[in-house]
């Protein structure tokens, strides 16, 4: 793994990428991203929206190097991570799913260290290191207390802080995250939400957040990316200069709705619903 404090040099390229899909009798392949070009080069937040089926969670998971088997991925064009081809995992890419897969048997705090069981981690860190780094990671999301509890006696966004954390403890530089907060009631979404702007200001990577929730984008993004419908292709793709925590004011703001109203049109040109406004 790079050096986990150094965020100067991130970079993961998307080059000319189009995957398709065999389908049965003959019939032409499905083609589900179509020529998409995108490069992430900074420590941000990218936010990634798309009408549902668009093909957000197959663009995240080829970033990811989570890919089918027996299906060539991508089909054509390649991924670059720091300028290098990457067709396998990457030690400086991690994902967060919106289902968190915490271990039902482990202990809050072994599901968090769970990384360093395995020998590629186990070998690069002291015992001493790495659980100091269980520690902090825990005490970044607020659960320092519950560490000896068990998934089951947690609520939703406990767990999902859990799998933040075990996400956060390696240092990735990127992380990528699959609507991790889309299950979760509005309140705890809002207070997870939060919980990310400040885990981010405090290690700072490179994030591509995939959403149905438009507002979500806002409140979040530094970047926001808009595919159309299948084939998905780029259809916008803008910053936001508003410094986060972004307040209520702010979110009722001109450039707000203008922002919003841009995202919509996308959204309702590809005729696609399942769209969700937070009030």
């Amino acid at each position: 793994m790079s050096d986990p404090m150094n965020t100067a040099n991130i970079s993961i390229e998307l080059r000319n990428i189009c995957q398709e899909y065999p389908a049965p009798n003959g019939q032409a392949p499905l083609r589900v991203l179509d020529d998409i070009n995108l490069t992430l080069d900074k420590p941000s937040i990218t936010m990634l929206l798309g009408p549902s089926g668009c093909g957000k969670s197959t663009l995240l998971r080829m970033m990811g190097s989570v890919r089918p088997l027996g299906v060539p991925t991508p089909t054509r064009g390649e991924v670059l991570i720091n300028g290098v081809p990457c067709d396998g995992p990457h030690d400086d890419v991690v994902m967060v799913f919106q289902r968190y897969a915490n271990r039902p048997d482990l202990t809050v705090w072994d599901n968090v260290a769970f990384p360093f069981t395995l020998k590629l981690w186990r070998d690069r860190f002291k015992r001493t290191e790495w659980q100091a780094m269980v520690e902090q990671a825990l005490l970044d999301v607020g659960l320092s207390d519950k560490k000896n509890m068990r998934p089951a006696q947690l609520s939703g966004g406990q767990n999902q802080r859990v799998a933040l954390a075990r996400a956060l403890v390696l240092r990735p530089r990127i992380l990528l995250m699959d609507e991790p907060f889309g299950a979760l009631d509005a309140q705890t979404r809002t207070e997870t939400q939060l919980l990310l702007t400040e885990l981010h200001r405090t290690h700072p990577c490179a994030v591509v957040f995939v959403t149905h929730d438009v507002s979500e984008a806002l409140l979040l993004g530094d970047r926001v990316v808009v595919l159309s419908s299948q084939p998905a292709k780029i259809a916008d793709d803008f910053e936001i200069s508003e410094p986060r925590p972004r307040s209520a004011t702010w979110r009722r703001s001109s450039e707000a709705v203008r922002l919003e109203e841009r995202i919509l049109d996308h959204l309702h040109a590809a005729g696609q619903g399942q769209v969700r406004i937070t009030v």
